[in-house]
């Protein structure tokens, strides 16, 4: 038998939402660079704005995409691409879980912080001003280790079966259960 092919997945777009008129037209955002991981290739892949077809086709063989909000993010402005209906893919996307739990949105950078004692490296702004200046590579590199912290954070929670906050109310470190992040 053979193992799932668990793909992790991030872009980064080209434009901020003030420049398209709001959150609503994510899929004028476009995006600059994608990144995924693959366990059943055990490799990244980067995929500039021309291979978003690419990106695509990889995510409809996954049998599990996992993001941080991939559902309502990445998958809209991937739309822009495709005719696709993501909905299809079967996504465990961390965010959506976690405010499911805890009541309210937070961070991937808060999550890593407290459960792997890391955090990110940038932030999206930072990668619309690099995409701005044509520093394509630090774009890569910078989508690189969220695919990464995305996919440390989803196997520590696997594994363990929980992840961690500080609770902005109370300044205390929570943990929110993630059983069925085992895959």
């Amino acid at each position: 038998m053979s193992a799932k092919n668990i793909v992790y997945f991030d872009l980064e777009t080209q434009k901020s939402a003030q420049e398209v008129g709001g959150w609503h037209n994510k899929a004028l955002m476009r995006m600059s660079v994608g990144v995924t991981y693959s366990t059943a290739r055990g490799s990244y892949m980067i995929y500039p704005e021309n291979r978003a077809e690419e990106l695509v086709r990889e995510l409809q063989r996954a049998d599990c995409v996992i993001g941080f909000n991939v559902i309502d993010f990445d998958y809209k402005v991937l739309s822009a691409y495709t005719i696709f209906d993501f909905s299809q893919v079967p996504t465990l996307d961390l965010l959506v879980d976690i405010e499911k739990k805890i009541g309210k949105r937070i961070k991937l950078d808060a999550v890593a912080t407290e459960t792997l004692g890391v955090g990110k490296t940038a932030d999206g702004l930072e990668a619309l001003k690099w995409w701005k200046e044509g520093k394509i590579q630090e774009i890569a590199e910078y989508c690189c280790y969220d695919v990464k912290t995305t996919w440390k954070v989803h196997d520590y929670g696997a594994q363990w079966g929980k992840v961690f906050f500080t609770n902005s109310a109370t300044h205390r470190r929570e943990s929110i259960p993630t059983l069925e992040w085992k895959l």
